[in-house]
């Protein structure tokens, strides 16, 4: 959390009121923003690298919990992009994914992006499609600018080893081997991989009136204009091409969380007005409040458990897929069905409901204080509000409010997201009632 806040320039974030929340209640109650339309950021915490060559999907596809083979397929006519200057009518939406160790446990994010061919666009003079000299796939990778450099050397193994890691289709020979060599994920795949981060930035669209349940339905802002979420009528008129289709898609973790995009770093995106820009602690604050966590500061690398930090339900795991590296423990807990622990969206206020802000920071315990047991962990702390791993037997049982450990003067609410399926709740009773 230390590292985001550094890395952020913070200006004066939109006022934001919280709705009263009943502790422990079942029913799920989420936060909002008081008279907040949509609103867009960069997120300058995370850049982009740039996978090229014929191998591309093949080397990601051993590595990441999502399937991504669906990149290598022929564009149908299922989109999930909005309105932008001069893209292919139909496109693939870009996908949410993770990488783990052998152990299972988390180590990146990243969305993974497919960008228009340049023969799916116009040329510089809009007179015909666009040119592809070599003609290779590329994916752009939406990542946390913290590990930036690290992920890069993951991929590309900078760091070295005179063994060449072949990946192979047996979960227990790669972890053996991963023990074995101290490598890290050989590359001898045909995929050239480069950071691009001056070249190209991450956006977040996100607000009130983009919060929808029905996927299908389009932005308010686009639809508006006769700009469906499948048809992309300015791109059928533009006059000019450039080297990036600009392009918001739904993000494909939760709709809830609105829409995400890559664009050239010296433009403002589409549908973005000067004064919507917001600061990328705004979208912190919206992602609180939805109980999603993002990176490899919020989720703690080579410690978080994926399942418990909700990344199934957030689109990032595939179980279908075949082998990756970490898929072993994935499958085995989630063929379990029984989660203890997860993240949720936290409160802090004293003892008469005041909020209380920047009293607490990540790392921090949270006590059941009726029975002096530890509930969880503050994982993400912004304000009054934050992300806790709990327990969800102490986080709902109801028996009194939670503190922070060494701050009884510190009240805990937790809250179940609007978004969560409703058997992970009636999972965690039963677990309970039969303990």
């Amino acid at each position: 959390m230390q590292r985001l806040r550094t890395s952020l320039q913070f200006h004066n974030p939109v006022k934001y009121r919280l709705q009263s929340l009943k502790p422990f209640s079942n029913k799920p109650v989420e936060p909002h923003f008081e008279n907040v339309g949509s609103m867009a950021s960069q997120l300058k915490s995370r850049s982009v690298l740039r996978l090229r060559g014929p191998d591309t999907v093949k080397f990601l596809q051993g590595l990441l919990t999502n399937d991504v083979r669906k990149f290598s397929d022929p564009i149908g006519e299922k989109t999930s992009n909005l309105a932008t200057p001069n893209v292919p009518i139909a496109s693939i939406p870009p996908l949410y994914s993770a990488i783990l160790n052998p152990q299972g446990r988390f180590l990146y994010d990243m969305f993974v992006y497919r960008p228009p061919r340049a023969d799916a666009k116009l040329n510089e003079s809009g007179s015909g499609p666009g040119s592809d000299p070599n003609g290779d796939l590329e994916l752009l990778l939406d990542v946390d600018g913290a590990v930036v450099h690290e992920l890069l050397q993951t991929l590309k193994n900078e760091q070295g080893s005179k063994h060449d890691l072949k990946l192979i289709n047996a979960r227990h020979e790669v972890g053996e081997t991963l023990k074995r060599w101290n490598v890290k994920y050989r590359l001898r795949s045909k995929v050239e991989i480069e950071n691009v981060s001056d070249e190209l930035s991450c956006w977040q669209r996100y607000g009130q009136n983009l919060a929808h349940e029905n996927s299908s339905v389009g932005e308010p802002e686009a639809v508006s204009v006769g700009w469906a979420t499948s048809v992309d009528c300015s791109a059928m008129s533009a006059s000019k091409g450039n080297d990036v289709g600009w392009q918001w898609f739904k993000d494909p973790r939760l709709d809830c969380l609105g829409f995400r995009g890559i664009f050239p770093s010296h433009v403002i995106p589409p549908l973005v007005e000067a004064d919507k820009e917001a600061d990328e602690r705004n979208y912190l604050l919206w992602r609180i409040e939805k109980g999603v966590a993002e990176g490899s500061t919020e989720m703690p690398k080579g410690e978080a458990i994926p399942l418990e930090y909700n990344l199934a339900s957030l689109n990032a795991i595939s179980f279908d897929k075949g082998c990756y590296v970490g898929q072993e423990l994935i499958a085995r807990t989630h063929h379990r069905g029984v989660i203890r622990k997860r993240l949720l969206p936290l409160k802090f206020h004293d003892n008469s409901g005041k909020e209380i802000e920047q009293k607490v920071s990540p790392g921090s315990e949270v006590i059941d204080p009726s029975s002096g047991k530890k509930a969880g962990i503050v994982t993400t702390a912004l304000g009054c509000r934050g992300l806790g791993l709990l327990r969800l037997d102490e986080a709902f049982k109801g028996s009194g409010g939670l503190t922070i450990g060494g701050q009884e003067g510190v009240k805990v609410e937790a809250y179940q997201p609007k978004w969560w399926p409703p058997e992970w709740f009636q999972e965690q009773q039963q677990h309970g009632a039969g303990a």
